[in-house]
């Protein structure tokens, strides 16, 4: 615990900062406290809108009554919160394996994105977006509901353990199958998890927001929800109007035309993994129209 305070110390930052004097060691000094910084972000990124970040928080709350019972002096509370943390870390590596594991995994899978080819990659890309498209069109036609949640960034796996596990390649024939009428996979969501359809039936959180226009039902809330705690992207049709909608970083873009759809999806879903900022000519051709954020 003593070397724990010492971070709150100004004769220890002293002594740190003499020997780090040279331009060198100073250079290196800032890089490392910088490389901290960025995974220490990327993390808290990557289980927002998880469990996980609720241990997250109860991490940052432990830190500070070590602190503050350091400052106070209180010996047997500072004793009792250092054999919590000295078996926490145990019983969170049990308790959280699963999540360990598929992190660990996504790491693995990064090297290798590194060896696929640019044109594989362009090529797949291009092939989800016709199959969500070709889908879209046919269900919007027939006024067949569908709500489809495309993991970017941010893992969806604590809504995707609410679902059925399909593990399936991304094509259009099994996204219509998968939301016609009265089947037995129609209700819920469909969760997709880089070029697979993992679950369907998925359970998403509802939208709060009291603004939200009557004349959108659970479906789109549901999807308004999703991208309020994520980064997903979340693809809709109404069973009542046919009419397609978007929801991203809890905007809510609805009825869009076919060409509009078609350039939301080129324009978000191009780089694989990468979210992208709502800035497109595409959500100022929305804004004009009125569309953008109705809640």
């Amino acid at each position: 615990m003593n070397d724990f305070n010492q971070i709150f110390n100004l004769q220890y930052w002293q002594e740190i900062i003499q020997l780090n004097l040279t331009p060198w060691r100073l250079f290196i000094a800032v890089a490392d406290i910088s490389l901290i910084t960025f995974l220490i972000y990327k993390a808290l990124r990557s289980v927002q809108g998880t469990k996980m970040m609720t241990l997250v928080r109860g991490v940052l709350l432990f830190i500070m009554l070590k602190v503050v019972s350091g400052w106070l002096g209180l010996g047997t509370f500072e004793w009792l919160l250092n054999q919590v943390v000295t078996y926490g870390v145990i019983a969170a590596v049990i308790i959280f394996q699963p999540e360990i594991r598929r992190g660990l995994e996504s790491l693995g899978r990064t090297t290798n994105l590194l060896n696929l080819g640019s044109s594989e990659r362009n090529v797949k890309r291009t092939s989800y977006i016709k199959a969500y498209e070709k889908a879209f069109y046919y269900m919007s036609e027939r006024k067949i509901g569908a709500l489809i949640v495309i993991e970017q960034s941010q893992t969806l796996e604590e809504f995707v353990s609410t679902g059925i596990k399909l593990d399936a390649d991304i094509s259009a024939e099994l996204l219509i199958n998968i939301f016609i009428p009265n089947t037995p996979l129609h209700d819920g969501a469909v969760i997709v998890q880089g070029d697979k359809i993992a679950v369907t039936s998925a359970y998403l959180p509802l939208t709060e927001d009291g603004k939200i226009s009557k004349e959108f039902g659970t479906r789109h809330r549901a999807a308004i929800g999703i991208s309020e705690v994520s980064d997903a992207i979340t693809l809709i049709v109404s069973e009542e109007t046919g009419g397609m909608s978007i929801t991203e970083n809890g905007e809510f873009y609805s009825d869009l035309s076919k060409s509009e759809f078609h350039d939301f999806l080129i324009k978000h879903l191009e780089d694989t993994g990468t979210p992208k900022k709502t800035t497109s000519l595409l959500t100022k051709l929305l804004a004009k129209r009125g569309k953008v954020n109705e809640k």
